[in-house]
């Protein structure tokens, strides 16, 4: 193991984070600390880890252990690309587990995802509502952060933020991220224009309905986040974007992978020699057409149930090709 590493990608939860190195001088942010978000451990980091020795669902290789602790070190995204199935989005709760940085703010991208929803929400409605009801019209109550703009809180360690399928998104997308990723900042003007009368409110962020004071209708981090984008490689991202990026492509799982992944969900003892035979069956069929891990866990599952229904039946069924090679 590098002596460097960061994420070591062990699965066992540690504190280094607190040895990550200042960052380069071209990638220091200098936003102020009001209020530290709270480490609270991640429901989803309990479904995906909890159960299972080690809490290692996710085994990287060697390659992405390097380039994880790059994008760390370098504070730059780190943009996944690889097959369906692969584990790509799989690595931002990997980090977030292992290195006790949090809930993972996750970002959905689809062809109508614009900057804007990730950065904060506004109710305009609902606080004019609020004013011709005389009730409480306090802006603050009527603006939410995003995913995004949730992770660009100052805090003392990164938040973990996945922006998963970034290739689904409209084509300005990308150009429209490279501001933020550079300043690490941005700006709410429904608060900028009160700065003046009102220098801090308090808002919503994305996950907690605890409120975050916001000072001068600005946001600017102090730990760039952990940010992980997926990328199924269904169009080409723009250059410019491309170079602010740490990039991974993520390979199919060999046999010997194949198998520590089995003996981390199904343990050791089981993974002899019927877990075995499906491994061989499973890339046997990869080679004629693209398959994911999980189904090789969801056949492997049911095999060992008492399943009434012939095995080659359910192997059709389960390991069903996802494209034709």
């Amino acid at each position: 193991m590098s002596t460097w590493h960061i994420y070591k990608g062990t699965g066992h939860p540690h504190d280094g984070i607190k040895e990550l190195p200042d960052p380069p001088k071209w990638r220091n942010f200098d936003g102020k600390i009001q209020q530290e978000p709270k480490r609270e451990t991640d429901p989803e980091l309990k479904r995906r880890f909890g159960n299972l020795s080690g809490g290692q669902t996710f085994i990287a290789s060697d390659k992405e252990i390097d380039l994880v602790n790059a994008a760390l070190f370098l504070r730059r995204a780190l943009l996944v690309t690889g097959k369906p199935g692969t584990g790509k989005s799989s690595i931002a709760y990997a980090v977030a587990h292992e290195l006790k940085l949090g809930k993972v703010l996750l970002w959905p991208i689809t062809s109508r995802s614009v900057l804007r929803d990730a950065l904060y929400q506004y109710d305009a409605i609902g606080r004019l509502q609020a004013a011709q009801l005389q009730e409480d019209s306090d802006i603050g109550h009527f603006i939410r952060l995003g995913p995004l703009g949730t992770a660009l809180l100052p805090s003392s360690y990164p938040r973990v933020l996945l922006i998963d399928e970034i290739d689904k998104s409209d084509i300005d997308l990308p150009n429209d991220l490279l501001h933020v990723f550079e300043e690490g900042a941005f700006e709410i003007p429904e608060l900028k224009r009160l700065s003046k009368s009102q220098e801090q409110v308090s808002v919503f962020p994305y996950d907690s309905e605890e409120r975050v004071p916001i000072t001068q209708g600005k946001v600017r981090c102090h730990a760039f986040p952990f940010i992980v984008m997926t990328s199924n490689a269904e169009r080409e991202l723009p250059p410019a974007f491309l170079r602010r990026c740490i990039r991974l492509d993520i390979q199919e799982p060999n046999e010997e992978k194949l198998a520590r992944i089995v003996r981390v969900h199904f343990g050791d003892s089981e993974a002899e020699a019927p877990w075995n035979s499906l491994i061989a069956t499973f890339l046997k069929r990869r080679d004629q057409g693209d398959l994911a891990t999980d189904q090789l866990l969801n056949a492997i599952y049911l095999t060992s149930q008492d399943v009434n229904l012939d095995k080659r039946d359910l192997l059709e069924v389960i390991l069903k090709h996802l494209t034709v090679r």
